[in-house]
């Protein structure tokens, strides 16, 4: 009969054996964007002063009616890239920016709330003065949208038509079996990990039945590259978000899309937003939390067509 350890040594073997094939299957799976969409498109940058004393990093590209791409938590406009190219492609003329404390982009006194991050919007809008503007914000971004809306009614009357809201919710973040999660998003323990080989593996939960690994690296590297007050900052202000009091206010068409396996901000949240607003929830089946490099192409058409 085999010794314990030699039972041991097997079962470590085939957990590596099977962590092999499953990496390369995510290697090898067909991906929708190519490398070089993956990188921002060419455009003029702009540098957004916050009346609090952020600076706010965009990039203003292609030509046609404005898309303004506002990225989620630990994230960064590169997130946006595939979808902004297939944008530019069709005749749009698209703004990315990091939100404050990712990216380039710096903290003003303000700090970290969800606020904030509307007001940083309205500062985004008039510092690239567009008019009849089609929001899209993705997961924290739609968050940053509502409260854009709700604080700032004058500036969505003045510049906004239309807002597409990705992968996010109003309200219902708060956990309390994530006690622990600021102590783990500050410290240094998470950075070793997923920076260890096949630490990318770790981001498995953000993305839905197809996995593509060049996905799974960018959502790593994009987290790593936010520093560590930025997560814990903005994961307390989410906790704490409420944003259904001003969803009558956005008086805009609205488009809400989800992931039918997104599991951060899940198919009923997907689905309580869209009620709320009273328009018609779009799912992708089987697609996760990140759809703008899920399915890039669906999403920019959908936005397209929003615009139109």
């Amino acid at each position: 009969m085999p010794s314990r350890r030699t039972l041991l040594a097997l079962a470590a073997a085939g957990v590596a054996a099977a962590a092999i094939a499953v990496e390369r299957k995510w290697t090898s799976a067909a991906d929708p964007i190519l490398p070089e969409h993956l990188r921002l498109p060419d455009g003029k940058p702009l540098a957004v002063h916050t009346d609090d004393g952020a600076v706010i990093a965009a990039t203003v590209a292609g030509e046609g009616p404005t898309v303004v791409l506002a990225h989620g938590y630990t994230n960064g406009r590169a997130v946006w890239s595939p979808v902004a190219h297939r944008l530019i492609e069709s005749g749009r003329q698209v703004v990315l920016y990091d939100q404050r404390g990712h990216g380039e982009s710096t903290v003003g006194s303000d700090g970290y709330t969800i606020n904030r991050l509307g007001s940083d919007l309205k500062a985004v809008l008039e510092a690239a003065d567009v008019r009849d503007a089609i929001l899209v914000g993705h997961s924290m971004g739609g968050m940053t949208i509502q409260a854009f809306a709700a604080t700032h009614p004058d500036v969505l009357a003045e510049r906004v038509k239309g807002v597409v809201l990705v992968s996010t919710t109003s309200h219902g973040l708060a956990d309390p079996r994530m006690k622990r999660a600021p102590a783990i998003l500050g410290g240094k323990q998470i950075d070793r990990v997923l920076r260890s080989p096949g630490g990318h593996a770790l981001m498995r939960g953000v993305v839905g039945r197809n996995v593509r690994k060049g996905h799974l690296v960018l959502a790593r590297d994009l987290f790593l590259a936010t520093p560590p007050e930025t997560r814990v900052g903005f994961f307390n202000a989410m906790q704490e978000m409420d944003l259904r009091e001003g969803l009558p206010g956005i008086n805009v068409p609205v488009t809400v899309l989800v992931g039918t396996r997104d599991r951060l901000t899940p198919l009923a949240m997907g689905q309580a937003l869209a009620d709320a607003l009273h328009v018609e929830l779009v799912t992708f089946p089987d697609a996760g939390h990140m759809l703008p490099l899920e399915h890039p192409d669906e999403v920019a058409k959908i936005i397209s067509e929003h615009a139109a």
